[in-house]
């Protein structure tokens, strides 16, 4: 928790408010529900798995080198940038240095952190040439993602990992990545000056304390809110598992094909 005041709605109508959180940790439901609850519009990036129908077809979030990272990362800063270029009020699921962290969080663990062995072997190895130039250009994004995060939010909440990790494919599957991105972001928030607290809980629970803590209208009863906030994530899960790209994505890929991508960083 940052010793710093806390904002409230009443003090500040038009308040930027912004939820983190790693994978897993009901960060979209959380954030659904919170702006049902409040009537205050939530902005958020499309998933990586919807951005990657078009971006890198055919690939999931655990088959990408560096440079199509890179332009996920990128394309995801820009909606981000898009979507929150506004006056009035609204809830980030997420925030615009999310990006750097799970970026930073893979120069450090491994670029695909949940491949076989193997894979992280020969990555590490074929990394050698270029893992500094990516280095410079992650610490760079950090740079501008914390400066565009402090001039744009007012107050930050963050949702610590307490739920199972579901294993779906697209998200790393590895646990070590997961803690490591929680550090960072709580490392990050703690560094930019920028109001915060920790909530975590059951949804209601959470959703609760963050309308006490900043003063939140609330205009839909909370466990009504919940309860729409899960069929709309449900109904979009379900729409891109429809999406035959998708489903090409999830498919198992030959050992040559593997390896062809394994040896690109």
């Amino acid at each position: 928790m940052s010793s710093l005041k806390t904002p409230t709605f009443s003090e500040n109508p038009n308040l930027h408010l912004a939820i983190s959180g790693t994978y897993s940790t009901g960060k979209s439901t959380t954030t659904e529900a919170l702006s049902i609850a409040t009537g205050i519009p939530r902005t958020h990036a499309k998933t990586s798995r919807e951005l990657l129908v078009d971006l890198v077809p055919g690939k999931t979030v655990m088959d990408l080198n560096a440079m199509e990272l890179v332009k996920l990362g990128l394309r995801r800063f820009e909606e981000r940038v898009h979507n929150e270029a506004r006056d009035s009020a609204f809830i980030s699921d997420g925030g615009v240095f999310h990006e750097w962290v799970y970026f930073e969080a893979r120069m450090r663990v491994g670029i695909n952190p949940g491949a076989p062995t193997w894979v992280q072997a020969i990555k590490k190895v074929s990394a050698l040439p270029v893992k500094h130039f990516y280095q410079r250009y992650t610490d760079t994004l950090g740079d501008i993602t914390r400066a565009r995060a402090q001039r744009t939010y007012d107050a930050y909440v963050h949702l610590p990992v307490e739920f199972d990790m579901e294993p779906d494919g697209h998200r790393p599957v590895s646990e070590k990545f997961r803690r490591l991105s929680d550090d960072l972001l709580i490392e990050s928030l703690a560094e930019m000056g920028i109001p915060y607290h920790i909530v975590g809980g059951p949804i209601p629970d959470r959703i609760e304390r963050i309308i006490e803590l900043f003063g939140l209208p609330l205009v839909v009863p909370v466990e009504e809110a919940i309860e729409e906030a899960q069929r709309r994530v449900t109904a979009d899960i379900e729409d891109l598992k429809a999406d035959a790209r998708f489903h090409d994505a999830q498919r198992q890929k030959s050992l040559a094909r593997r390896v062809a991508w394994a040896l690109r960083y």
